[in-house]
């Protein structure tokens, strides 16, 4: 079957130039991509032609010898049956942005995208605070070893005085591209590690790493209201990154120790306050301790063993705002286990003067044990 004119394939005039030619191949690709297709081999053929055309008429040599000979002009060579990308001109530029289009990726390794080297490691570091430090935040002074970039030759890795050399394998891209049907295949040049330089002459202060151990002092502000778990990310203060690669990343996770007194709730505080039965029976003023000092707070008359008196605006900041929680105090009623002989003979009298007396939550507790029983 007789092949049909390349500008007809791709619906363009003969005079079209190119990047009337790139925009009607593009449109074509697009819509009769196999992988927009399956198992469509009408709409594969078309893809081939398309392409086909478009490698030859996007050549300005086989598109001279195209109109002026025809097909038998360029039998000899033409066609997207290259085994190097890069040697494929706006052919290969085209195929790449149509990937782009197809898998949404933008100069995923072409031919003119130079290699970053390698990313280096993230780091995490563990940062102990007291409950109090939560109150108010903390400026943290962190004290990290790693890999940084060599002073000596600015992290490129070469000798004082020379620079890395451009790639000639892949030349400065990184990668390595084939073709492979209508499919692309890419992989780290061997030659320069997918780095796109090569060093000639190694830095002797880092042989040719680019970079070095060191001790480095950071800053970093842990906000007021901090929950113990939480993860803050310091962004490019990891290591240094390899033939010329980007830094990793610093991880600080925050560890609240816990405290010999309260217990946390979010932005509320928990703890317990013994008093003696006397202050609890007649109600009494006391002083209970918060993360700023102690308060005065106010027993109420015949206050019971385990009753919760709240403090108001005394506990923690919630994160990021200005309200505070408040301190919850669990009362527990102390009975002396030594009495003296006076005391002894009043709490008699006490209980001789009771008689039958029963208090509220003696009568609530035996009104549930009757039930039980019944």
């Amino acid at each position: 079957m007789a092949k049909r004119d390349y500008y007809e394939v791709l619906g363009v005039d003969r005079s079209a130039d190119a990047d009337g030619l790139k925009k009607a191949y593009r449109k074509l690709a697009l819509q009769y991509h196999p992988d927009r297709n399956p198992d469509d081999p009408e709409a594969e053929e078309k893809f081939k032609e398309a392409s086909e055309a478009y490698a030859v008429l996007a050549d300005p040599e086989k598109r001279r010898a195209y109109d002026r000979f025809g097909h038998e002009g360029v039998a000899a060579g033409g066609g997207p049956g290259f085994s190097d990308f890069g040697d494929m001109g706006a052919f290969g530029d085209v195929l790449n942005d149509l990937f782009g289009d197809l898998f949404g990726t933008r100069g995923g390794g072409g031919a003119r995208r130079r290699g970053r080297g390698r990313r280096g490691a993230d780091l995490r570091y563990q940062l102990d605070l007291e409950l109090r430090e939560v109150l108010t935040g903390k400026d943290a002074k962190l004290s990290i070893p790693k890999m940084r970039p060599c002073g000596s030759c600015s992290g490129s890795g070469a000798r004082a005085g020379t620079q890395p050399e451009t790639c000639g394998r892949c030349r400065g891209t990184g990668q390595l591209m084939f073709q492979q049907g209508f499919f692309r295949i890419s992989r780290p040049c061997d030659a320069c590690g997918g780095a796109g330089e090569v060093v000639r002459e190694r830095c002797p202060s880092c042989r040719g790493q680019g970079r070095v151990e060191s001790q480095q002092t950071l800053s970093v502000r842990i906000p007021a209201g901090v929950e113990h778990g939480t993860r803050l990310r310091l962004a490019g203060e990891g290591e240094a990154g390899l033939e010329g690669g980007p830094p990793g990343d610093l991880y600080v996770d925050v560890a609240v120790r816990p405290d010999p007194f309260f217990t946390r709730d979010g932005p509320d505080l928990h703890c317990q306050v013994p008093v003696q039965f006397v202050q609890a029976a007649l109600g009494a003023e006391i002083e209970v301790p918060t993360l700023e000092g102690r308060v005065t707070m106010r027993i109420p008359e015949g206050t019971q063993s385990g009753r919760v008196l709240r403090l108001a605006g005394e506990g923690l900041p919630g994160l990021g705002a200005r309200s505070r929680g408040d301190v919850l105090v669990q009362i527990f009623v102390e009975v002396p286990t030594k009495l003296t002989q006076r005391q002894r003979e009043l709490l008699e009298q006490f209980a001789e003067e009771s008689g039958a007396e029963v208090s509220p939550v003696t009568k609530g507790f035996l009104d549930k044990l009757r039930d039980v029983l019944s």
